[in-house]
């Protein structure tokens, strides 16, 4: 059995990441922030200095910045329970931990070349 989760950022529902984030104790003005944060974003295509509509978008996080990873695991933190049988949540804890070690590691090398730009300026 195997998972993609390469597109699995865009496919967060806001509705329920905002619900478990409640549950989780987020509340109030904090709360707010995050909803306000996932809603009304919006997106367009641009190929060959030509740009699309903008288009809303309902869902996923916003890939690339700081929070996207951090919304993502709190709305599949609970993926365990998806089955009883011990064996399908081993394979999916294993295929997230694999997913989520890739893309530390990338962002790390996106960082590190970052920093060397930066420091090499001067």
């Amino acid at each position: 059995m195997y998972f993609d989760l390469q597109k699995a950022f865009d496919t967060v529902v806001h509705k329920i990441l905002l619900e478990k984030l409640f549950n989780y104790g987020i509340r109030g003005i904090v709360h707010d922030w995050f909803r306000n944060y996932l809603s009304n974003r919006r997106q367009f295509v641009a190929i060959n200095n030509i740009d699309s509509n903008l288009g809303n978008v309902n869902c996923g996080v916003p890939q690339g910045s700081v929070l996207g990873p951090l919304l993502f695991l709190i709305y599949v933190n609970d993926i365990a329970n998806a089955s009883p049988n011990s064996d399908i949540r081993y394979l999916l804890m294993t295929q997230m931990y694999l997913f989520l070690e890739n893309l530390l590691a990338e962002r790390i090398l996106k960082l590190k070349k970052l920093l060397k730009n930066s420091i090499s300026g001067f």
